[in-house]
């Protein structure tokens, strides 16, 4: 059953997930922005930061994990492309998109956007050690601490004009209110943070990776193991609902970047938080083996409401954070794959779960919720996956298979995870 697990799910990523994105190479450089539901490739669609940090990095993971040249190639491509239109070479940071010439479009600075950034572009000079890439992702670092900080509350400040002055309207999306700070932006500096802090080992960086892993901990997280969603700039919260994809999400990343410093004791700091977060995700499973969206926020009612819409990325990181409940919450192993060259560090710790059978569940939990992808998500005939499954058991085609936020991140990533993890 495991080995049938592990071999479906590369066959996934190298037949239907990267073949799907390697088509959408521009000639003339970078990756088109937008791909309709029904297939319709929008040649001319505006291009965001967030899919094109998002392709270098998955790219420049794939080749890690698979050598295959033409990733690597793939990887260099995007990369290109974004440091020549996305780089603000006046002011530094990311834009948050280009037009598909390569104008700017939308200047806004959002510290989600520099977050993925620094992500891509650290992934990719851990393959290439490609001094200019590295110098990228550095100064958007220098950049977020200089103007992005909270010097008097902690953390980070969501979004600021080109010229980093305030911004009225600081909102991620749509589906987002305006706040002073999130917990997705927080989540994805962080993950980007330790992703570079393992290709350039600064020591103010370390200390930028422990803060906001405590910010997760200490102020993110609620007394259940859930994440909060927004928050004022002094860290008061604003009213949210839970979003179990968020909770599963952090429950492994937060460790993953525990484990990045290669530091004991922020590793066993981080442990019961990432615990407690896998199984406060846990409680949006469902009995096919998905993961319902989120809890909503009924304003003025004690009525509870869900979103049972079975979205591509929160499938994916059920299957990763049961994962890593199974490996990683019953003391480390330091032969694991996952965290190199960390046996000096990671030793073996007492369990924190009851029994064999209690463990044995999480990795049930991943292979239900592979199934569940493989049967409903994986688009078999036109490649990589849809957008959701609707509650009515329908196919989401009113959202894109690519654009701003449908992107080869989490698919490519759960992959790579169960390719390593088991």
């Amino acid at each position: 059953m495991i080995e049938d697990f592990k071999r479906e799910v590369k066959s996934n990523l190298t037949e239907n997930i990267l073949p799907y994105w390697l088509a959408l190479k521009d000639p003339e450089g970078g990756f088109y922005g937008e791909v309709t539901s029904g297939g319709t490739v929008l040649r001319d669609a505006p291009r965001g930061v967030i899919l094109n940090a998002r392709i270098i990095w998955s790219f420049a993971a794939a080749y890690q994990a698979i050598p295959d040249k033409d990733y690597l190639l793939a990887a260099i491509h995007a990369k290109d492309w974004f440091l020549k239109h996305f780089c603000d070479h006046k002011y530094g940071g990311v834009y948050w998109s280009v037009n598909a010439d390569g104008s700017r479009l939308d200047a806004k600075k959002q510290l989600y956007a520099q977050g993925f950034a620094i992500y891509g572009l650290s992934e990719l000079y851990k393959v290439t050690h490609d001094d200019e890439v590295l110098k990228a992702a550095v100064n958007i670092y220098r950049v977020v601490e200089a103007h992005f900080a909270d010097a008097a509350n902690g953390g980070y400040i969501e979004a600021l004009a080109r010229d980093f002055s305030p911004l009225d309207d600081m909102s991620l999306s749509a589906h987002d209110i305006n706040a002073d700070k999130t917990m997705n932006s927080h989540l994805h500096i962080l993950e980007a943070y330790a992703n570079l802090y393992t290709a350039w080992p600064d020591a103010g960086l370390k200390k930028a990776v422990e803060a906001l892993l405590d910010i997760i901990g200490t102020k993110v997280m609620d007394e259940a193991g859930h994440l909060q969603l927004y928050f004022k700039r002094d860290w008061s919260v604003l009213p949210g609902g839970v979003s179990y994809g968020h909770d599963i999400e952090t429950s492994w990343l937060a460790l993953e970047c525990a484990f990045a410093l290669k530091d004991q004791a922020v590793v066993d700091r981080v442990r019961p938080w990432a615990f407690a977060m896998g199984l406060a995700g846990n409680e949006g499973l469902l009995p096919d083996g998905s993961m319902r969206y989120e809890q909503l926020v009924m304003p003025d009612s004690d009525r509870v409401s869900y979103d049972d819409s079975r979205q591509w990325w929160v499938q994916a990181e059920t299957v990763v954070g049961n994962l890593w409940l199974w490996k990683y919450h019953e003391g480390l192993s330091s032969s694991s794959s996952v965290i190199s060259d960390s046996s000096s560090v990671i030793s073996d710790s007492s369990s924190v779960i009851s029994s064999e059978v209690e463990k044995s569940q999480f990795l049930l939990n991943a292979i239900a919720a592979w199934n569940y992808i493989k049967n409903n998500l994986v688009d078999s005939e036109g490649g990589e996956w849809w957008w959701a499954i609707l509650p009515d058991g329908s196919i989401d085609k009113a959202n894109p298979k690519a654009g701003f936020w449908k992107c080869p991140y989490h698919n490519t990533r759960m992959c790579l995870q169960v390719m390593t993890l088991i």
